[in-house]
């Protein structure tokens, strides 16, 4: 049997706004993030910003093993010290060699769960959904309560996050947990967004190639959200003339007059079969 890891009583860290650290102190919400990620002895868990370790020490007790990486040198020491049955790198996940980290953990699959400082929630879910060796079975991240809602869409507007992460995974709002939850209290209100990845099988493109030209089209249609497609298109393509843009908007069976965030994930693939029927995409 596994030892038990206990909550350690040191004194409270003094936060570092540098790092963007604010520590989720509510054992309610540690409790749910825990719940949210179905954690079992069969688990890795990597969680990037461990902070003080009041979530580290539910993964521990209840996975299988615990990876953590932590960019403030002071703060993984003293976790280190007290924390049984767990890896912990000191280093900053957007620089470090996660590839060789994850492989000589063995963590061929696992799952990613973190509060992530606010700051960096944009490149951290790039980093682990456009990388197909480092893509986790399931992503749980604790983010501004605003930035789940738009990747979610609770507001019936697309962007292109949320359209990279349909394309990768199933996305859900899990939860909502309070700024009061947190030391020091931030501005906003946080939320548990949970991404279960699609299998390999059920992405849309099998080469590289598809899935650059799909993505180029994404970021096109993006470059002014104030305009229309067509706008967008025409902008981006100069060579290619109006009636040409709206021959294969009609073809692909989509308003032209509509904007980018109206579109969903199977509306973006359908402009690029037309592309690549018409030559324009090979």
């Amino acid at each position: 049997m596994r030892e038990n890891n206990q909550q350690f009583n040191n004194s409270m860290p003094i936060p570092k706004k540098s790092l963007g650290q604010n520590f989720l102190l509510d054992q309610k919400a540690l409790d749910l993030i825990c719940s949210v990620a179905e954690i079992s002895a069969k688990d890795n868990v990597f969680e990037i910003g461990p902070g003080t370790g009041n979530l580290s020490v539910l993964l521990a007790l209840k996975s299988k093993k615990l990876l953590m990486i932590e960019k403030d040198e002071q703060l993984a020491n003293r976790l280190k010290s007290h924390l049984k049955n767990s890896v912990m790198v000191v280093g900053d996940v957007l620089e470090v060699n996660l590839v060789e980290i994850l492989k000589a953990n063995d963590f061929s699959k696992y799952k990613l769960v973190a509060n992530i400082p606010y700051y960096i929630t944009g490149r951290i879910l790039r980093l682990f959904l456009e990388n197909d060796v480092l893509r986790p079975e399931l992503m749980v991240l604790l983010v501004q309560k605003e930035v789940a809602e738009r990747i979610c869409k609770k507001d019936g507007r697309a962007s292109i996050m949320s359209i990279s992460i349909d394309y990768y995974g199933r996305p859900e709002l899990a939860g909502i947990i309070s700024r009061e939850s947190f030391f020091p209290v931030p501005a906003v209100d946080s939320a548990i967004l949970k991404i279960k990845m699609k299998k390999p099988t059920e992405l849309l493109h099998l080469t590289l190639k598809e899935r650059s030209d799909f993505f180029r089209l994404v970021r096109i249609g993006f470059a002014s959200r104030r305009k229309t497609l067509l706008n967008n298109f025409l902008s981006g393509f100069p060579k290619q003339d109006k009636n040409f843009w709206l021959e294969v908007f009609k073809q692909a069976e989509i308003d032209s007059s509509l904007r980018a965030e109206r579109l969903a994930l199977a509306d973006w693939e359908r402009i690029r079969l037309v592309l690549v029927k018409n030559g324009f995409l090979s």
